[in-house]
Order: structure tokens, then C-alpha cells, then sequence
């Protein structure tokens, strides 16, 4: 039985990409190698969103290739995102790769793998719309953990984003199969489902009868063996009141909500093509702290687009304080080949972007710490993750720490806990992201 190894970089979405090719892979009577010096053929699932990503990605290519003679391996397959967009490239420069398969070719990974196997150069690139949207999956997560994607690509054509090139358009998957898949995954054990998408608001638009279907699939999700029912992403002008409604009423929904901004200034979101602005923002926030009690909010930021003016991000330091997000990602523009952004004049020094991004973290780590501070002495349910032999404490996440982007809370326990298991915690202290505890007696 040939041995398969796999890398999956890149986001969630992508994550569920992968598992999606391992079942493919195992059913047709591949093994998979739980150490990649072990495996006959080694898959890369490449993330090519920006920059940093695609350095990332190349470098795994080539750390992976050099399994081809410090190991067993005999072929080596590249899938994902940079093949999407890099696919003749990759070919003519990158030797060491046997076989790629495009974003709309998942299916094709047992062919890639057989091709590689065999010593064959092969490329599967169907069209991006044509992916299949169901299939089974080999989970990566931890067992009481999964992701759980709802639609396929985008259509939104931010100014600065290459997503839809490589996605293709929104696609959203039907209610019947998103269902079925839940309750498979909650018959087996899951309980916390984390529901992904490039925009999870937009669900149901592009089916027939053009229906925002989100809060009735949140409904029906949480009628299902679910402790955690956690969303990943809503874009601020896809909010209604009765999807409000829905998080504000059930209580499998964590009151955790990540809504990417982007900015405030009016003219720097509109050079993104994209709606709303300080005012506006700071409305629907404060908005949906009213109406959700306990809210966590989470954006993603983008300093140093090409022509932003001092006074334009004076503007979004100022909205940071004033509004209190409790959790910021900010990254530095990226001037993506392909996208509209990149074209524009006044692109900015790249020290500089790289100064203003540390502005605002260390802007944003005086509101995490704020916020850490206010759960001192209260009492948190935590999922149990696991025990740290370092730190000598048991780890896991409250409701307003996601997976890999958040930090954790760090306990003593005296009976050992479970991993998958929610304890309560109270919490004592904060140390950077993370915040200390200790487990609650005879709870």
C-alpha cells in the first residue's frame, strides 16, 4: 500500500480542501504517512493570497522535494492556490514538482498522486467554477474540533484581493448536504463547529430565490449535538437584524464575531471597493454589543494602501480606541500582480506600512490587555485542549478565543481534564494574549 504525505497551508477553507483530498486518497488504497520521510508520494496544498504566503509556499516545495533523496519519496504533487495562479510558472521553473492540481481539480488528486507515483509529469486544471462543492473528508482537527464550509469562493472583487481569480465566483452549498455533513460530524463527537466561508453572510444568495439562508442554517445547526457553533467571516454590510436576532437568542451560537474592516477612512474603502466607513462602522458595533451580551469582536486590517495619507491612518488608530475591538489582525498591503490595488499610483514605502502595522499592534495590545484584565475573577468555560509540559498547566479556549489566531487560557487542574471536555476556569491573571486560571473545585 503506497504512503502519502500532505502539507496543507493556508487558511481554513484550504484545510477542508486537504481533508477532502486525503479521503479521496485513503479510499482508493493510499496510506497516509504520518511522517513525510515515510511517504512514496509528498502533496503540498499551497495557500497564494499574498506575499508572504507564496514565499511560504515555495520554500515548502522545495523543503518537501528534498525528500526525493533523503527519503523514500518518488513523486511529489502541488496543489491549491499558487497552482491556480502560478501554474505554467511552476512547471517551467520548479523541476522538482511531478504534478499539480488546480483549485477546481481536488477530485483529481488520486490521478496527481498515481502520475507522481509513477514517475509521470501531470497537470489537472479545470475550470475554478467546476470544483466539487461535497465529498467526504479525513479530518486534520483535533476530534472535537471542525471546520465546517459552507460556500466556495467569492465575489465581493475587493480592489486588493486575488481570491476571486483564484476561488472563481461565490458558490454557496445546499441546505440538504450542509445538514447531512453536521450531523455526521456531530454524531461523531464534534462540538465546536467553526462555519467558514470567504463570507459566510452571503449564503444562499446565489441559490435559487436569492435568499439570505444563514440564520436558518444556524437554527438548524444548533437543534444538532453542538456545544459551540462559532462564525467565520461576516462582512459588515451583509448583517441583518434577523441574523442579529439568531446569535443574540441561541446560545450554541458564541458570542464571538469576526467582521473583517478593512479601514474606516470613506475614500481608502471605496480604492477597495468596498462599503461602509468610520461612522457607520462604529454604529454597527456598538449596535451589536447592544443586542449581544458578552460580545467578542475580531477585524482584519490593511495599513499602507497605495495613496493613504497620515491623516487617514491617524483616523483608524483614533476608530481602535475608540471602539475597543478586542481582537485585531493587521497586515501590511501587499501589492498582489492582478489586482486593481496594485495598479494604483502612490504606493507607499514599504518601511513605512511596516511602521504603521507596529503602531497598531501595539495600539491593540493596550485594548487586549484591557480586556484580558476585565476577566480577572470571573469564571470561564474552557475547552480543553490539552496539557503543556513546558508550562506544566492544562491549555484550551474560552468563547472569545478562536482557533490559532487568539490566545489561550493557561489552568491548574488537580484531576486531569479531558481534552474535548469544557471546564470552568477561574480566571487569576494575564500573561501577553493568554490569560492564567485555575481550575474550579467539584465543578
Amino acid at each position: 500500500m503506497p504512503k502519502i504525505g500532505l502539507i496543507s497551508l493556508g487558511c481554513a477553507k484550504n484545510l477542508v480542501d486537504s481533508e477532502h483530498m486525503l479521503a479521496l486518497l485513503r479510499a482508493a488504497g493510499w496510506e497516509v504517512a504520518e511522517d513525510m520521510a515515510e511517504a512514496d508520494v509528498g502533496v503540498v496544498n499551497t495557500c497564494g493570497f499574498i506575499e508572504a504566503a507564496k514565499t511560504e509556499a515555495i520554500e515548502t516545495i522545495l523543503e518537501t522535494a528534498q525528500y526525493k533523496q533523503s527519503g523514500k519519496m518518488k513523486g511529489l504533487v502541488v496543489t491549491g492556490c499558487l497552482v491556480q495562479r502560478y501554474a505554467e510558472e511552476m512547471r517551467a521553473e520548479l523541476p522538482e514538482i511531478d504534478a499539480i492540481c488546480g483549485t477546481g481539480s481536488y477530485e483529481s488528486i488520486v490521478d496527481a498522486a498515481n502520475a507522481a507515483l509513477g514517475g509521470h509529469k501531470a497537470a489537472y486544471l479545470a475550470d475554478m467554477a467546476s470544483a466539487a462543492l461535497e465529498g467526504g473528508r479525513d479530518r486534520l482537527t483535533p476530534p472535537y474540533t471542525a471546520y465546517f464550509k459552507i460556500a466556495e469562493g467569492c465575489s465581493n472583487r475587493c480592489g486588493y484581493c486575488i481570491i476571486p481569480k483564484l476561488r472563481g465566483p461565490y458558490r454557496s452549498r445546499g441546505m440538504d448536504a450542509l445538514l447531512a455533513e453536521a450531523q455526521a460530524l456531530a454524531d461523531a463527537g464534534v462540538k465546536e463547529l467553526i462555519v467558514i466561508a470567504q463570507d459566510i453572510t452571503k449564503y444562499g444568495m446565489d441559490l435559487p430565490g436569492h435568499q439570505r439562508l444563514l440564520p436558518e442554517l444556524l437554527r438548524r445547526l444548533c437543534e444538532m449535538d453542538f456545544h459551540w457553533v462559532r462564525l467565520h467571516y461576516l462582512y459588515p454590510d451583509q448583517i441583518t437584524d434577523e441574523l442579529v436576532e439568531v446569535i443574540a437568542s441561541e446560545p450554541k451560537i458564541v458570542k464571538y464575531l469576526d467582521i473583517p474592516l478593512q479601514h474606516v477612512s470613506k475614500r481608502i474603502l471605496r480604492a477597495m471597493h468596498r462599503p461602509g466607513d468610520g461612522e457607520e462602522f462604529a454604529a454597527l458595533l456598538q449596535s451589536l454589543r447592544d443586542r449581544i451580551p458578552g460580545l467578542v469582536l475580531r477585524t482584519s486590517l490593511i495599513v499602507g494602501l497605495p495613496g493613504e495619507t497620515e491623516d487617514e491612518f491617524a483616523a483608524l488608530c483614533a476608530f481602535l480606541q475608540d471602539v475597543q475591538i478586542e481582537r485585531v489582525g493587521v497586515f501590511e498591503f501587499s501589492p498582489e500582480e492582478g489586482t486593481e490595488a496594485a495598479e494604483l499610483p502612490d504606493q507607499i514605502d514599504a518601511a513605512v506600512k511596516a511602521n504603521r502595522r507596529l503602531i497598531v499592534e501595539e495600539l491593540q495590545s493596550g485594548v487586549l490587555d484591557d480586556y484580558n484584565t476585565s476577566r480577572h475573577g470571573e469564571v470561564m468555560e474552557v475547552l480543553c485542549e490539552g496539557f503543556d509540559e513546558e508550562q506544566q498547566l492544562w491549555y484550551g479556549r474560552t468563547y472569545a478565543d478562536s482557533v490559532e489566531v487568539d490566545g489561550h487560557v493557561y489552568f491548574e487542574a488537580e484531576d486531569a481534564p479531558v481534552a474535548g471536555g469544557f471546564i470552568p476556569v477561574r480566571i487569576t491573571d494575564s500573561l501577553g494574549p493568554d490569560l492564567l486560571g485555575v481550575r474550579q473545585k467539584g465543578e
